[in-house]
């Protein structure tokens, strides 16, 4: 159960467009439109079939939420529906398992929709024009971040899953064209010191001193 009380939340309303998906398949959020603006919605997994069952594309829906530092992102605590229904996050069941689906080769270029971003505020994917959801980790996210800004050209290639609110590719390679594609890998983010100072990762260094030696006694 999240320990926020959603009711404290002032609510943001807009038109329910398409829901957005997880590596899994899982529905992990939405995209409404609010006014001229694009929202992107989360909402943990968990919610998802109760989401699905009360709220459909096309429909108005209010959302409870906060909005993490530096990242065009609603987390929900709640959300409600256009019958009035109201829908929190009441934690998930112990026992839940994620979805069986069957995972393909997949690959896809486009344009840049919309970023995607974990409830945190990390960056982990990208919505393309065609409804493609892209997600990569959010450690990988990071070293391609000017690829998964909206307006950019993206090009990935990974595993893929086909639901019936569309298709998400867990992305292993990605760069601005299917020519110019490259595995993913982790970045290591900089850090800030005390002092002002960024510094890299620690790199581990020999012995300040040479190697022991034995020696002889009379």
């Amino acid at each position: 159960m999240h320990w926020i009380d959603p009711d404290s939340l002032p609510a943001v309303t807009g038109i329910l467009e398409r829901f957005v998906l997880n590596p899994h398949g899982e529905v992990d959020g939405f995209v409404m439109r609010a006014g001229d603006n694009d929202v992107l919605v989360h909402t943990p997994p968990h919610m998802e079939a109760e989401l699905t069952r009360q709220i459909k594309a096309g429909e108005k829906v209010g959302v409870h939420a906060v909005k993490p530092r530096g990242a065009d992102l609603l987390a929900a605590i709640a959300v409600t529906g256009a019958n009035g229904r109201q829908i929190v996050d009441h934690g998930p069941d112990e026992e839940r398992e994620h979805p069986t689906h069957e995972h393909q080769k997949m690959d896809a270029a486009g344009t840049v929709r919309l970023s995607l971003f974990g409830p945190k505020g990390e960056l982990r994917g990208a919505l393309l024009t065609d409804g493609t959801v892209v997600r990569i980790g959010p450690k990988e996210a990071t070293g391609i971040a000017g690829l998964l800004a909206p307006n950019a050209t993206l090009a990935v290639r990974g595993d893929g899953i086909d639901t019936r609110f569309g298709r998400v590719i867990h992305a292993r390679e990605a760069g601005a064209s299917p020519k110019t594609l490259k595995p993913l890998k982790h970045v290591k983010p900089e850090t800030k010191h005390a002092d002002g100072h960024k510094h890299g990762p620690k790199h581990k260094h020999g012995p300040k001193h040479g190697p022991k030696h034995d020696h002889a006694h009379a």
